[in-house]
C-alpha cells in the first residue's frame, strides 16, 4: 500500500500533499436480556488527501484503491486548496516542518482479538449478559455489547511521512437495572483499551463487571441523597478523567485557543495547586492499555508526551503542524482523524493528572466532612472551562470514616478553580475512560484518568422523598 501512495504521490508535483489510507474493521455484538439483539462486521477503506496551496487547505477522498482514483483525490484536494487560497484575505501558514516517523508501528497486545472466533466473542457477551441477571433477585434487565476497532494506516507526505501503523481497541460494556416498589436504578460498568484481552481484562474479568452494575444498582434503590453545596470532595479517577479530558483538555486543544478558550493567553501562569502536573500522553503512561494510545498521528509525527501543566504552571498547549507553525512551537502529535473519509483535527490521546503522594486511606481519614465521588457518566463543559458532570455514585465522609453509598449527584464549577483548591494528590494510577468516544465534529477514542484528588466542587443535593 505505501508504493501505491509513494507512486501517486511521484506524479504529482508542486503542492504539499499528505496521503493517509485506512483500513478500518470493526465489530459489535449486542446481547439484552438474554437475546443476542445485533452481531455486526464492517470494513472502512479508502484514502484521504490533504494538499496546501498558496496559503490554503483542500482535501478529499476516494474509497477506490486504484491508481488513478487516487490521482483524481489528489486533483480534487489541489484544487479546493487552490479555491481556499483565492478566496481567503489572510493566507494560512503552511505546516511545520517535523520530525517524521518512517517504518512501521503497532500497538502492544496481549491475547491478540484474532485469538477468539466470532463464536467464542459471542459467548463471552451472553455469558457476561446472563452473570448480571442472576446477580439478584431486585434485576430486572440486563444487557451487555462488546466493540472492536481494528485498524491499518499507511501515510506518507510530500515533505518526508513514509509510516504504517496497526492498532486494535477492543471494549466492553455491562448495564443492570434493578427495581424496587416501581422505581428503577441502573449502573453501567465498562472498560475500553488498547490491545487485546488480556488488556481488556486486565483489572477485572467480564464477569466481576457484570457483578458491579448489579449490586451497584441493587444498593441504589435504598440509598439517600446528598446534601447539596460547596463541598469537600474526593474524585476517583474516573471522575478525574472526565474532569482533566472535558474541561481542561479541550480548553489546550491549540485550535479551541486561537477561538478564545479560557486557556488562551495563560502559558507561564498558575492554573492549578502547585500539587497538580496534568499530560496528555500518546503512550499508555504508569500502567498499560489506555484506550487512548496512537504512537504516530496522522500527520506521520511521533506522539509524545505534552506536559500540559507542570506543579500548576500551564506550561503547553495540544498541536497539530498547522497550528504548530501558528504558535511557533513543535507539533506534539495531536493530529488525528477517525476514519479515511476525516480530515486530521487537534485532538487529545490519553489525558490524566500525574499521581502524588498520599493513600486513599489517609485521604480519607484528614477528611472530616466530604463526599467521594465514584463512577463518572456524562456530562457537559464549555471553552470557559465551566463543567457539570454527573456521577453515579456518592458517599460520604465524616470525621475521617467513609458512610455508606448514596444517589449520584451533579457536580459543577470552574476546572481551573477546582485544580486551584486540591490540596492531596493520590498514589494509586488508574485509566478510567477508555470506553466510548469523544466528539469534536468527529468521534476520536481516548482515554483519561490519574489518582484520587482532594478539592472543593459544588453539589447538586436533593431531600429525601423528594
Amino acid at each position: 500500500m505505501l508504493d501505491l501512495l509513494e507512486s501517486a504521490l511521484a506524479k504529482r508535483t508542486g503542492a504539499w500533499l499528505e496521503l493517509r489510507l485506512h483500513d478500518r474493521r470493526s465489530r459489535s455484538i449486542l446481547v439484552e436480556d438474554g437475546v443476542l439483539e445485533a452481531a455486526r462486521a464492517t470494513r472502512h477503506c479508502g484514502v484521504g488527501v490533504r494538499a496546501f496551496v498558496d496559503g490554503g487547505w483542500g482535501f478529499a477522498s476516494t474509497s477506490v484503491l486504484t491508481p488513478e482514483a487516487l490521482l483524481r483525490a489528489i486533483d480534487a484536494a489541489v484544487d479546493a486548496a487552490a479555491a481556499a487560497a483565492r478566496g481567503r484575505t489572510q493566507k494560512a501558514l503552511p505546516p511545520l516542518p517535523a520530525v517524521f516517523a518512517n517504518g512501521t508501528y503497532q500497538s502492544p497486545a496481549r491475547q491478540p482479538l484474532s485469538t477468539l472466533s466470532l463464536e467464542d466473542k459471542i459467548a463471552l457477551v451472553m455469558k457476561t449478559d446472563a452473570a448480571v441477571r442472576s446477580a439478584g433477585q431486585r434485576i430486572t434487565s440486563s444487557s451487555a455489547k462488546y466493540t472492536e476497532l481494528v485498524d491499518q494506516k499507511f501515510i506518507v507526505t510530500s515533505d518526508g511521512a513514509r509510516v504504517v501503523i496497526e492498532d486494535a481497541k477492543p471494549e466492553l460494556r455491562v448495564q443492570a437495572v434493578a427495581a424496587l416498589e416501581g422505581e428503577l436504578q441502573s449502573c453501567v460498568e465498562a472498560a475500553g483499551h488498547t490491545g487485546g484481552f488480556g488488556d481488556l481484562f486486565a483489572r477485572r474479568s467480564a464477569e466481576e463487571m457484570a457483578l458491579k452494575a448489579a449490586q451497584t444498582a441493587t444498593d441504589l434503590l435504598r440509598a439517600g441523597y446528598v446534601d447539596g453545596g460547596k463541598k469537600q470532595v474526593i474524585l476517583a479517577p474516573d471522575v478525574v478523567g472526565l474532569l482533566v479530558h472535558e474541561a481542561i483538555g479541550h480548553t489546550v486543544e491549540a485550535d479551541f485557543v486561537l477561538a478564545g478558550s479560557a486557556a488562551a493567553g495563560k502559558i507561564g501562569k498558575q492554573v492549578a495547586s502547585d500539587l497538580v502536573t496534568l499530560c496528555d500522553s500518546g503512550q499508555s503512561e504508569y500502567t498499560s492499555g489506555a484506550g487512548g494510545v496512537v504512537l504516530v498521528d496522522d500527520e506521520g509525527v511521533p506522539t509524545q508526551k505534552v506536559t500540559i501543566i507542570e506543579k500548576g504552571i500551564l506550561k503547553s498547549y495540544l498541536h497539530n503542524r498547522e497550528t504548530a507553525q501558528q504558535f511557533g512551537v513543535a507539533p506534539t502529535g495531536n493530529a488525528r482523524a477517525f476514519e479515511f473519509d476525516n480530515e486530521p483535527l487537534v485532538r487529545m490521546r490519553n489525558t490524566y493528572i500525574e499521581p502524588g503522594a498520599t493513600p486513599l486511606p489517609q485521604m480519607i481519614g484528614e477528611t472530616e466532612d466530604g463526599w467521594l465521588l465514584v463512577g463518572a457518566k456524562n456530562g457537559q463543559a464549555d471553552a470557559n472551562a465551566e463543567f457539570m458532570f454527573v456521577v453515579g455514585e456518592a458517599y460520604p465522609i465524616k470525621d475521617g470514616k467513609l458512610g455508606p453509598l448514596h444517589r449520584g449527584t451533579t457536580i459543577t464549577g470552574d476546572a481551573f478553580e477546582v485544580l486551584r483548591s486540591v490540596d492531596r494528590v493520590g498514589d494509586v494510577f488508574a485509566w478510567e475512560l477508555g470506553s466510548g468516544y469523544c466528539g469534536k465534529g468527529q468521534p476520536a477514542k481516548v482515554d483519561a484518568g490519574g489518582p484520587h484528588i482532594r478539592c472543593l466542587a459544588t453539589l447538586a443535593g436533593q431531600k429525601e422523598g423528594a
